[in-house]
């Protein structure tokens, strides 16, 4: 299970399979996110992911840990633990800024960071926080522009760049991340597949859904030139907030399940764990070898 979850996938020689654990973020004290964490750092797991939620799905006043000092304040207390947005909402933080943060993380943990970034999908914490929800055209437009700023400033600058929604002119961004952190998009339809495919350095996908959208992702990787090897497929295995993860194949057997996901065509997982409980199979899980 360990492996570095962002490293370049190889098809010939794929190496260990790295699985994320997607830590839960609503309903629980960064206490408890900071103590899983490192539980699963000195079990061998990959990494270990937040979702970009403002605002709880179930009860308003449910607390949620905000993404991304979450995962600097883990980075700070770890040493070899990757660090993945599941993902980041492109609404969420102008892309400049997003570049700057993840920029300064990447450098202040070694170059740990893999920036898992989507469209959305949660309208109701965007009426709480007044942030603009467009539809999804318009946020699939954006995203694929803030991937491009992204880029842009990753290389330092000067850069200048027209663009609908981020134009950029003579802007200069420090410190420049070596490497540049891998941008993982998330997408579950044929377009939002293309997309990540086009614009990204690998695509992250649930479970159920490879299959039938693997092919779309190869196609589209061909049409522009990519080789598949440079890219990693993640698929995701999410807990629903009342279910456990007790008889997951991530916790029974997880070198059948790598060994399975591999075959369908995927370079890791990202496993959900809401409680832990959860965390307490997922080590056990990674002692018995």
């Amino acid at each position: 299970m360990a492996g570095t979850p962002g490293g370049e996938a190889t098809q010939e020689s794929p190496g260990p399979f790295p699985v994320v654990v997607n830590l839960r973020s609503i309903g629980v004290p960064f206490a408890w996110w900071r103590e899983q964490a490192l539980r699963l750092e000195a079990a061998g797991y990959a990494g270990v992911a937040t979702w970009d939620h403002f605002v709880s799905r179930g009860a308003r006043n449910d607390p949620v840990l905000e993404a991304w000092t979450t995962l600097a304040a883990i980075g700070g207390a770890t040493t070899r633990l990757g660090l993945m947005t599941f993902v980041a909402n492109v609404m969420n933080r102008h892309p400049a800024v997003l570049a700057r943060m993840a920029a300064t993380l990447q450098e202040a943990t070694g170059g740990r960071l893999i920036l898992g970034l989507g469209i959305g999908g949660h309208p109701a914490e965007h009426r709480a926080y007044g942030i603009p929800f467009p539809d999804v055209p318009e946020r699939v437009a954006r995203l694929e522009e803030a991937v491009a700023v992204l880029r842009a400033l990753w290389l330092g600058g000067p850069a200048t760049r027209p663009s609908p929604f981020y134009p950029l002119l003579d802007a200069h961004a420090f410190p420049v991340p070596v490497p540049p952190p891998p941008i993982t998009i998330g997408a579950e339809s044929r377009p939002g597949v293309e997309l990540a495919a086009r614009v990204g350095d690998g695509w992250t996908t649930p479970a159920a859904m490879l299959a039938e959208r693997l092919p779309a992702y190869l196609d589209a990787l061909a049409a522009a030139g990519k080789n598949r090897s440079a890219q990693r497929v993640l698929v995701a295995f999410d807990v629903p907030r009342s279910a456990s993860l007790a008889g997951s194949p991530w916790v029974g057997d997880p070198a059948a399940a790598a060994a399975e996901w591999v075959s369908a065509g995927a370079d890791g997982a990202v496993v959900g764990a809401n409680t832990t409980a959860d965390v307490d199979l997922l080590v056990a899980a990674a002692e018995r070898g």
